[in-house]
């Protein structure tokens, strides 16, 4: 052991001294082209990943055609494994699944008996106790395998042969599309229908510089499985094609049933593809709960057979096309199917593809595997005629050679002497039975040797002439094509191309909120609810060791403004907010808020109103409350720093106060109004920082509340005017002991 680590490597020691960053940079650059080539991207003729192509190639090979009679899929599982893909069963199993959902792949591949999985989400049986077996459809993606189409390499212990790809009767990457991970990059292609495909094929035959455009002609956009209406705008669906990379809306289909008398309700019999219907159900479950869906009353699922999601509106009064407007954005309802082209080409490099440049890829494999093809019957066709020749001599020679047989020690080489046969002729008289012999008529072997060589001068002919290949190549797809016809089950569109009802931007669902009084409590600990009415809070229940921080009266119609010591402001609808039983919820589930921040400033938007926000450092501006509002749960920044105020505008002079009690009072006037930024100077310190800041009216003068929320004005509150900036004076004798202007919560 100690002289194998001594030796070098070129001795057979297993020591290498090389820096640990080349070493590095070789193992994961082999590893990130061994997942980009051999696991995550599919390749672009057949449109398959090595665990798939393998599956499909095992099947054949255990003669499991469409017609036959379904094997276990443990029997599948482990042929795979055992010979070609040298990997956890439980990933072969997990990969043959996929290809025999319907709800997963738009021309399943593989015809599955048992429990294989469905849209709800729930797990396949274990791969004991289902049985498969291949679909016509990859028969299709097999056939002429047996006939030289495609390259074949050694397998991974070098036991077997596994074709490199599959002869691919179809287009099968766009049909059943592809997605995959793959180190430093990605593929996302949905699934589309295959008459349309296969027409865009011929198109491309006929005429080589069809444009994008032309193809979408033929080719409108993809076809899910689950249907659903795609609302994606045309132009966008005319990029994501033309350069390999978009996305797609998908809407879930629906209908309004009438119940009479004035009331309905909506059915939802198709959703987006790839969403799961029991996960579907929670989400439209909880956007009830969460007060999220004030137009949504409730929801049930009545599925069988075929799908089906009863959706209850609040009230009758609702415009159907509103409620599911409002659901769109709230739920999967609608999805956003991405489009990434990024396949492997014909050399096995990854690069992201357009829709002509895959067809084009595509056809251009098909013509390879129909030269292929042709060579292969061409050279069975001679390897026939030779043998016929020699079949003729023996009818014309029977008695000869029956002596020669007979008679002779090395009747083969007797034979090639007398008749001047070949070894391949000689052979096969010497396997013919002589009952066979007697049968053998000179005009059925001439008729057939005719019949070959016409056929012979066929192939060569086609081999010669371009023009002739993609006729043929055209014709064979057409005859994939009758099979995937829109008038059969499988080639009728299932997904509608429309556009996003005209009331999406310009109906304001909150306007159907009831409204009501509530008051906002936030307590100190972040737990935020709302407690219907303005009415007494005397009772109010907290947790042990926490307590009220702000309480807002408001109504369920109004947005609500949260300033964060971040310096980020978060907009909250009130009607949306948990209800006052038990003690809410954290604030936290409502918006993104850090876990050291905390909110410092909660109030009732009001339209036109502004607020003077500050800073600890004595930073500060002016900011309308409409630049305030955020549309998401991120916030919007709007002051840098940390966060101390947000007091709102009502007055010309600003007063304020640092952690020193120095109180400063100068002119709102010397404010800026900004939407974000540091601001201005309004008080300097020596050490600490700012404590409060309010704007009041000269007119009425300064003054604090107390914990009771009694007023107490500052009589010689001009006593403490200066320029904004200074350090001001210490506040007066009795001035509340914070040192801020309201202890009153709010």
């Amino acid at each position: 052991m100690a002289d194998d680590i001594t030796r070098s490597p070129e001795e057979g020691g297993r020591i290498v001294d090389e820096p640990i960053g080349e070493a590095l940079a070789k193992r994961y650059l082999a590893y990130a082209l061994s997942t980009i080539t051999s696991r995550a991207l599919p390749d672009v003729r057949d449109g398959l990943k090595p665990v798939h192509r393998r599956v499909l190639y095992a099947m054949k090979r255990l003669n499991l055609t469409a017609d036959a009679a379904f094997r276990k899929s443990a029997k599948v599982v482990g042929d795979v494994m055992g010979d070609y893909h040298p990997h956890g069963d439980q990933s072969i199993y997990d990969a043959l699944v996929r290809l025999a959902q319907d709800f997963n792949s738009r021309y399943p591949l593989i015809d599955g008996q048992g429990n294989f999985g469905n849209i709800d989400g729930d797990s396949p049986a274990a791969m004991r106790y289902t049985e498969s077996r291949m679909t016509k459809a990859a028969e299709a993606l097999l056939e002429g395998i047996d006939e030289d189409a495609v390259d074949f390499r050694p397998s991974y212990d070098g036991s077997k042969e596994e074709p490199a790809v599959l002869p691919a009767a179809f287009p099968n990457l766009l049909a059943n599309g592809s997605s995959g991970i793959a180190v430093g990059m990605a593929t996302s292609i949905p699934p589309h229908n295959l008459a349309e495909l296969i027409d865009g094929c011929l198109l491309l035959i006929d005429n080589s510089k069809a444009t994008t455009a032309d193809l979408l002609k033929v080719i409108p956009g993809p076809d899910f499985p689950t249907g659903g209406i795609v609302v994606e705008a045309p132009e966008a669906i005319h990029e994501a094609y033309d350069t390999g990379r978009g996305g797609f809306r998908v809407r879930a289909r629906w209908h309004t049933e009438d119940l009479g008398r004035g009331m309905w309700r909506i059915v939802v019999t198709e959703i987006p593809h790839l969403v799961q219907k029991s996960k579907l159900v929670e989400a439209l479950a909880a956007v009830i709960e969460n007060k999220k869906a004030p137009l949504l009353g409730d929801v049930r699922d009545e599925s069988a057979e075929d799908l089906r999601l009863v959706l209850e509106p609040k009230s009758r009064t609702v415009e159907p096309e509103i409620l599911m407007e409002s659901l769109f954005k709230l739920t999967a309802l609608e999805s956003r199917i991405s489009l990434n082209m990024n396949v492997l080409d014909a050399q096995g490099a990854p690069r992201v593809m357009s829709l002509k440049d895959v067809l084009r890829a595509f056809l251009d494999h098909r013509r390879d595997v129909l030269q292929r093809r042709t060579a292969f019957r061409l050279e069975k066709i001679a390897a026939r005629l030779d043998v016929l020749a020699g079949l003729l001599i023996v009818f014309l020679n029977l008695d000869e050679v029956i002596r020669i047989i007979r008679n002779e020690d090395d009747p083969k080489a007797k034979l090639i002497q007398r008749f001047k046969l070949n070894e391949t002729q000689a052979e096969a008289i010497l396997n013919t039975r002589l009952r066979q012999l007697r049968k053998l008529e000179e005009m059925e072997i001439r008729r057939e040797d005719a019949a070959l060589r016409e056929e012979q001068a066929d192939l060569q002919g086609l081999l010669e002439d371009t023009r002739k290949q993609w006729r043929k190549v055209a014709s064979e797809l057409k005859e994939t094509r009758k099979l995937f016809s829109p008038g059969t089950p499988f080639g009728k569109r299932r997904t509608e191309l429309g556009e996003a009802a005209a009331v999406a931007g310009e109906v304001d669902i909150e306007a159907f909120v009831a409204r009501e009084p509530v008051t906002v409590i936030l307590s100190e600990k972040g737990w935020i609810r709302a407690l219907k009415g303005h009415g007494d809070l005397g009772n109010l229940q907290f947790k042990e060791g926490d307590g009220p921080q702000h309480i807002v009266r408001c109504e369920t119609t109004d947005k609500l403004l949260a300033f964060a010591s971040d310096g980020r402001a978060f907009t909250l609808d009130a009607h949306k907010l948990p209800g006052g039983r038990g003690h809410g919820e954290p604030i936290r589930l409502s918006i993104e808020l850090g876990d050291i921040d905390e909110v410092v400033a909660l109030f009732k938007y009001e339209e036109g109103s502004k607020r003077l926000v500050a800073s600890h450092e004595g930073y500060g501006f002016v900011v309308p409350e409409s630049e305030m509002l955020a549309t998401k749960r991120s916030g919007k920044q709007v002051l840098n720093g940390r966060a101390m105020q947000a007091a709102k505008v009502v007055g010309d002079q600003v007063a304020v106060i640092g952690e020193r009690k120095k109180l400063l009072i100068f002119p709102l006037a010397e404010m800026p109004e900004m939407n974000r930024g540091k601001g201005v100077k309004l008080q300097s310190y020596h050490d600490r920082g700012l404590a409060d800041v309010k704007v009041f009216d000269k007119t009425e003068g300064l003054s604090w509340e107390d914990s009771a929320g009694r007023n107490r004005a500052v009589a010689e509150w001009k006593e403490f005017r200066g320029k904004r900036g200074g350090a001001g004076k210490v506040a007066p004798k009795g001035f509340s002991r914070s040192g801020r202007f309201s202890d009153v919560i709010g």
